[in-house]
């Protein structure tokens, strides 16, 4: 015969065994087929890299991980996938650094990316480099910038879209010089050096891993990189800084995030494993070799303070080059 006294048992034990329950939760998870949704097409560096961590994970962790490329509108119909996706790990956004920046290039997006997101781990830092057609008459930033003084908005810039980072460095070049291109968006960097290379466009800003084959291959010529120092792969191209422009910094970034209400058990596991597939020492060569700068991530507490002073710095970084809500 069930009593009170017998009911109150049974609530007290399942109280009792409640932690215990959550770790064999943790411990269960991952199950089935986990997937990192890419804002950008197959090819480019990021899905590169994301390629190379999945095939780790599915060692560290022995299931299956998959990467499912969403480009357009700036990351936002990948990261508006992720947010509507079940909050079980199972689906997860590595996302560029237009997350930051969306917030205040769009006039409405239909999620809030604080609120909405939990951050898992960042990743690496992306710097870029600026390229232009080897036909066009300049080897220098000096020389370039004096071009596009002489033809305002005559000279045309490829880019990945509004709010993307390769955007908002040409849009910061044009703000800091005072000139003028006109930008046609691509879905990605690989789209827009093949029109560079064709002749179609006349410069860009493009992720270094995307760019070093044609580069090497005299296909496009570097002018500089947007970090505060060189990188490696190409230490004979001085920084914007170097090149002329103080206080030219663009540099983006890629952090895995969840959506929110995955449970902490889940989000530490796989931030736990996607930091251990980056230390390998074949993902970092990787990293290294496209112009990638590893980094050390941080706490998901950590992480969303992260992306919430970067949402601020593009923020500031927009508004100064003069870009309104206009999407």
């Amino acid at each position: 015969m069930i009593t009170r006294r017998s009911l109150l048992v049974a609530a007290v034990m399942v109280i009792a065994m409640m932690p215990f329950l959550g770790e064999a939760r943790a411990d269960d998870f991952p199950q089935g087929t986990i997937k990192f949704v890419v804002p950008f097409p197959a090819g480019a560096s990021t899905d590169v890299v994301m390629r190379a961590i999945a095939s780790k994970l599915k060692v560290s962790l022995g299931n299956t991980f998959i990467v499912e490329n969403k480009p357009g509108a700036g990351g936002v119909i990948a990261t508006d996938y992720v947010v509507k996706a079940a909050p079980d790990g199972t689906t997860l956004l590595a996302s560029p650094s237009s997350l930051a920046s969306n917030p205040t290039l769009f006039k409405s997006m239909p999620f809030d990316t604080l609120k909405d997101l939990q951050p898992v781990s960042l990743v690496f830092r992306t710097p870029l480099v600026l390229l232009v057609d080897p036909h066009l008459p300049v080897k220098s930033l000096s020389e370039l910038i004096a071009l596009l003084k002489k033809k305002p908005g005559q000279l045309k810039y490829a880019h990945g879209g509004p709010g993307s980072a390769i955007n908002l460095a040409g849009v910061l070049l044009q703000s800091m010089t005072d000139t003028k291109m006109t930008g046609i968006p691509y879905r990605g960097t690989p789209l827009g050096l093949n029109d560079l290379i064709g002749g179609h466009v006349d410069l860009m800003f493009a992720d270094i891993g995307g760019a070093i084959g044609q580069i090497e291959a005299g296909r496009a010529r570097p002018i500089a990189v947007t970090s505060t120092e060189r990188v490696s792969v190409l230490p004979n191209v001085p920084t914007m800084i170097e090149a002329g422009l103080p206080d030219f910094e663009a540099v983006g970034w890629t952090l895995i995030c969840a959506p929110t209400g995955t449970p902490r058990p889940v989000v530490d596991k796989l931030a736990a494993a996607i930091d251990g597939a980056v230390a390998e020492p074949d993902v970092k060569k990787l990293l290294v070799r496209i112009g990638m700068l590893p980094t050390k991530s941080a706490s998901p507490e950590g992480l969303k303070s992260f992306l919430a002073s970067e949402i601020v710095r593009w923020g500031k970084l927009i508004e100064r080059a003069g870009v309104a809500k206009s999407l």
